[in-house]
């Protein structure tokens, strides 16, 4: 009886990765400070922005092969735009430049278990990939409504996964003894214009950082930031600077996490496995909130 009301959780670390277009380029950066201290998640579960840099991560780049990826590109290299018919924008470029890029190209193949969530449209709820092809499932994450066109994937059009899942925290909770959570679309009220974009922007925003509530509490070290709302969706000018800021936000969440203010997990057998961690004890982290 004590063996199954105890039973180990088949993963140690679990990496939840938000979406949150443009700013999901501070997943890069918490990429490279997991790097320098030698933490290597066992599963990543990602929505939209999150699914793309998850995918990349999983497949075995490192952060800076996935900063040089998408330096200096411009929104049209991945999306052009077409007469209004599902959605403003195809994104079949996307689904090539991903699929020339990934040396996986199903999940079984990933270097790391990935899960990339998506909804349904078709039937209202949320669908979490975890096997066959990777690119189409990551577009369909990425495929926000009216912006973008569904993705038709076995005959069910998917949009994107942050309708009901932008923090894909509770798809690892149960499987992993520690979850590492990136949240990039913070609470954050910012001017906006009366257009078209704008408005749809700030609308998918809204509804993004509804449902990410639960899954913030959820998480042992929370990486999150205020700087991340400076930075518009499809900001493509911006990748190295927005890079820094996540560098920044993760060494103090992970600072946070070993300073012992969030209690749900002990800290003492994760700075055991992880003992580059104890120089964050000693030197104070950058201000996550210039990314310096």
């Amino acid at each position: 009886m004590k063996g199954i009301l105890f039973k180990r959780k088949p993963y140690s670390i679990g990496l939840a990765l938000s979406g949150g277009g443009a700013k999901g380029f501070a997943h890069i950066g918490v990429f490279r400070a997991l790097e320098e201290f030698g933490i290597r998640p066992d599963i990543i579960s990602g929505t939209s922005a999150g699914a793309l840099m998850g995918s990349l991560f999983a497949d075995g780049y490192s952060a800076g092969e996935i900063r040089q990826l998408f330096s200096g590109r411009e929104f049209t290299e991945f999306a052009q735009i077409q007469l209004p018919k599902s959605g403003v924008f195809d994104s079949s470029r996307f689904s090539l430049f991903l699929e020339q890029r990934l040396r996986a190209r199903r999940f079984e193949e990933l270097q790391i278990p990935l899960i990339v969530v998506a909804t349904d449209l078709d039937n209202g709820k949320s669908r979490a990939f975890t096997s066959g092809p990777v690119a189409e499932a990551v577009r369909a994450s990425c495929s926000i409504p009216v912006l973008f066109s569904p993705v038709l994937i076995d005959g069910v059009h998917y949009v994107d996964g942050g309708l009901f899942h932008n923090f894909p925290v509770s798809f690892l909770r149960s499987q992993c003894e520690y979850v590492i959570g990136v949240n990039v679309s913070p609470c954050v009220p910012r001017e906006y214009s009366q257009n078209l974009y704008s408005i749809a922007e700030r609308s998918f925003h809204y509804l993004f950082r509804a449902n990410t509530e639960p899954d913030r509490r959820n998480c042992d070290v929370l990486i999150e930031t205020e700087a991340f709302g400076q930075y518009r969706m499809f900001d493509l000018k911006n990748v190295d600077r927005i890079a820094r800021v996540g560098y920044g936000a993760a060494l103090e969440g992970l600072e946070r996490f070993l300073a012992g203010r969030k209690k749900k997990t002990p800290a003492g057998p994760f700075l055991q496995k992880f003992p580059k961690l104890k120089r964050l004890q000693i030197h104070p982290s950058p201000n996550a909130s210039t990314g310096e």
